[in-house]
């Protein structure tokens, strides 16, 4: 009996360290100064997958992910200089750029000890996300992508009509219109609800969280720099399309092809330059995940598994 009683005290013990580790956690690393938010989830020494957000978001995007995976992967998504709970630097003391982005999560990910690891992008973890496997190609395990636009038939005109016109002519009167149509709270909730197939499923506090950290001082002035910025990312096309005929990584394509900003054209174009890719087009929109969360999430799984 002495023996069964201690083989359920080790077992139960084991289960809750696995619970632990299988646990969301959250921290923060500084990185040249700044302090950067990130949540993660499962055991470090399993394989890593890190989580690139896009706007107007943060790593509360993939919250679901970090939970459902953490079984059998380490996840970790960070937060990008002023956004989510990570620090704000003021835009005098520090580029609001994709390169700079970029280079801090670079940074991050170092500091973090992650070598080897797949990459998730989404909107702007798009751009983020392959500048880093552009330096780092032999770190990608693989990639996968949810409305990530490498690629110039991937943004549609009506969608960034706004910004063309910000691109062309930088002016007050511009960035005030830029801030009520696209910074507002009604903005901000038609990104999430928009080509989704029960708006009314989509969780609130997406863009009630959103709205909050964009109130903020300095917050207008940080995502006006980024749009503006944004017109760079197509200068970087043709070198992300390379690296991506050159190194060929695996890729998982979860794309919502209702997306206002980055239509369908934009997953097609991929299969022009990758081999290996898993391919779905789901009907829903830009923030598929909020509503498609637990198809992509087992997609996922076994896209992973494959690459073990």
């Amino acid at each position: 009996m002495k023996y069964l009683i201690l083989f359920l005290a080790i077992s139960l013990t084991m289960s809750y360290a696995d619970a632990a580790s299988n646990r969301v956690r959250y921290g923060t690393q500084t990185v040249d100064g700044l302090n950067i938010f990130f949540r993660e989830a499962g055991d470090p020494s399993k394989p890593a997958v890190v989580l690139l957000h896009g706007f107007p978001t943060s790593s509360h995007m993939y919250r679901e992910v970090l939970r459902e995976l953490s079984d059998s992967y380490y996840l970790i998504a960070p937060d990008y200089p002023g956004f989510g709970d990570s620090s704000t630097p003021l835009p005098q003391n520090f580029h609001y750029t994709f390169d700079d982005i970029a280079e801090v999560m670079d940074k991050f990910l170092e500091l973090k000890g992650i070598k080897r690891y797949t990459i998730m992008i989404q909107d702007y973890g798009s751009p983020i996300g392959f500048r880093i496997a552009v330096k780092h190609p032999e770190r990608i395990q693989g990639l996968v992508i949810q409305n990530g636009n490498a690629y110039k038939e991937g943004l549609d005109p009506k969608g960034w009509a706004l910004l063309y016109k910000y691109w062309k002519n930088k002016t007050p009167e511009v960035e005030n219109e830029i801030v009520s149509n696209v910074l507002s709270l009604e903005g901000l909730k038609w990104q999430y609800t928009h080509g989704t197939r029960h708006p009314e499923a989509i969780l609130p506090d997406n863009w009630n969280l959103d709205y909050m950290k964009l109130s903020q001082p300095n917050h207008h002035r940080l995502a006006l720099d980024l749009f503006y910025d944004y017109q760079n990312n197509l200068k970087h096309y043709p070198e992300w399309q390379k690296y991506l005929r050159d190194h060929q990584p695996p890729a998982l394509i979860v794309w919502g092809k209702n997306d206002p900003f980055f239509p369908e054209p934009g997953a097609e174009a991929y299969k022009r330059d990758l081999k290996n890719i898993d391919y779905n087009i789901l009907d829903t929109g830009h923030f598929a995940l909020e509503e498609d969360g637990p198809f992509i999430i087992q997609k996922m799984r076994e896209f992973l598994k494959k690459l073990k």
